[in-house]
């Protein structure tokens, strides 16, 4: 069989946008009837997802390689990210290889090592290429740091064992877009132009015409043509891949008209925090993200989100003064979820006998729940359904977590699981606090429509309840209706407005094309 031909969407900068790019990228080939897969070597992001691994297992990924997948229409697998950062510190993060948690590394530690990286990366992307007509390759960062080249093999290394095209994305919104595209060319060698064969400016407010003149100034330039300039997105309805779009999320969502209150505490490591998207888009809800000491009691609702350090976020809690804060909110009734991270930081107690997350043997929790942690070695990673045990709603979701948590005396359990019979979770005697491993509760429908229902009965009735399965409600294993709407219209408009044509004929040339 003929190896996949390769696509790689690098950018001039962090956050310019390639990860909508590929996603979008994906969709489109999909539709055109191309078996493709996206890639991505290496990324660094606490927003993961369990997915398929080697021999069967689970393992997990980053979460902008699920949605690409999604997108694409195939299964996600640990092969297109086989190396994932989830930072624990400020120069440290957890080092997870083909979906499995290998262990803790510094920054200088991490770059004497990505020879070994390389080549299981260069492995995982054989693999896929073996099994796809086409992969579309995601960059990281910029790929012109010519301090980190010696150690970045997730851009140019990996174009040149596929022998990819490459797109250049650059971000208009953020200014500069000229010296983006120029100075990233400008620092390549003459090798790596070879295998740039066009431009996709993103981001662009207004009328796209109006640009003709710099269309033609960077076309002139570089020698390559400028193959799309792809509008702002206000609303992509795509999942994140990192926590900078939360520094601007409250600036969209601010002038949103809405009846229930969220606050989800913005912790330092704060993971996963794709579990709210499905608040951010209810149309009755509005979601803050709280980052200081506050006041909590104008909100119906206050969730302690994942945290890839809960120890450390613990005590950030207690030296900012929210834990006060939080637990004054829950002493006066307020309704109050701890996901993950958050489920253990609501206990008695975490131990972390393993230095599984640093020095801190035991630290205490906010004592809002009966149970006590302990941080295992081993990481716990499976989806799971199941049913919610206080009206029967049925959920679903993802479990990725070392804590093993025990209740410390007599409790009612939030959910049980259809496959295992286990339990998860526990409820406070009240009612209004809950605690749970289960990640993306909130995309069960029924489920969120019943909680905001039970949270504010002044507002709203009660669902009707549901008898029918799991398939028919369309599970985790399987991708909602709004994801199938997001990636369409995502495809729409980048279809719209980017060569697709031109594109493709440029990627299946012999040879590069030489930017001089």
């Amino acid at each position: 069989m003929k190896k996949a031909t390769c696509i790689s969407v690098l950018g001039t900068a962090s956050d310019v946008g390639k990860s909508v790019v590929v996603t979008a990228l994906c969709r489109i080939f999909r539709d055109m009837g191309i078996s493709v897969a996206p890639f991505k070597a290496q990324n660094m992001s606490n927003n993961s997802y369990v997915v398929k691994g080697h021999n069967g297992e689970w393992g997990e990924i980053g979460r902008a390689q699920v949605v690409q997948a999604e997108a694409a229409g195939v299964l996600p697998h640990v092969d297109m990210n086989p190396v994932l950062l989830k930072p624990v510190s400020n120069v440290g993060a957890q080092v997870v290889v083909l979906g499995k948690a290998v262990g803790e590394s510094s920054a200088v530690a991490y770059g004497q090592r990505t020879g070994d990286l390389k080549q299981i990366s260069i492995d995982a992307l054989e693999r896929l290429r073996d099994k796809y007509e086409m992969v579309v390759m995601e960059g990281a960062g910029s790929c012109a740091e010519v301090n980190l080249k010696p150690r970045d093999f997730v851009n140019f290394a990996m174009v040149t064992a596929a022998n990819a095209r490459v797109i250049l994305v650059a971000d208009i919104d953020r200014g500069g877009v000229f010296a983006q595209i120029i100075g990233t060319l400008e620092l390549l060698s003459v090798e790596e132009r070879k295998h740039v064969v066009g431009v996709i400016i993103n981001r662009f407010r207004g009328d796209a015409s109006l640009f003709r003149d710099g269309v033609d100034f960077i076309e002139q330039r570089t020698g390559l043509p400028v193959l799309g300039i792809i509008p702002y997105i206000h609303d992509i309805g795509v999942d994140s891949e990192d926590a900078v779009v939360l520094d601007s999320f409250e600036a969209d969502n601010c002038g949103k008209s809405s009846v229930v209150s969220i606050a989800v505490i913005h912790l330092p490591h704060i993971s996963n925090f794709t579990d709210f998207a499905p608040l951010e888009k209810h149309r009755d809800i509005r979601v803050t993200y709280v980052r200081r000491n506050q006041t909590l009691s104008k909100y119906d609702v206050v969730i302690l989100p994942g945290t890839k350090n809960v120890c450390g976020d613990l005590q950030w809690l207690k030296q900012v003064g929210l834990s006060d804060k939080i637990k004054t909110y829950a002493q006066d009734g307020g309704h109050l979820v701890g996901i993950c991270g958050g489920y253990q930081i609501l206990g008695d107690r975490v131990e972390d006998p393993h230095g599984v997350e640093g020095h801190e043997k035991e630290v205490a929790g906010l004592g809002l729940l009966n149970v006590v942690t302990v941080l295992a070695e081993e990481k716990q990673l499976r989806l799971q359904k199941g049913t919610w045990l206080p009206d029967g709603t049925p959920v679903w979701g993802y479990e990725i977590h070392h804590g093993q948590t025990a209740a410390t005396g007599e409790v009612n359990h939030a959910i049980q699981f259809e496959d295992s019979g286990q339990t998860d979770g526990v409820i406070s005697a009240n009612g209004h606090i809950f605690g749970t491993y289960l990640h993306g509760i909130f995309d069960s429908q029924i489920f969120l429509d019943t909680y905001i229902a039970k949270v504010r009965p002044d507002l709203f009735s009660l669902p009707q309840p549901v008898s029918t399965s799991f398939d028919t409600l369309g599970d985790t294993l399987g991708i909602s209706a709004t994801h199938t709407a997001a990636y369409d219209n995502l495809a729409r408009v980048v279809g719209e407005n980017v060569d697709i044509r031109l594109l493709l004929e440029l990627v299946n040339r012999t040879t590069g094309s030489c930017a001089t």
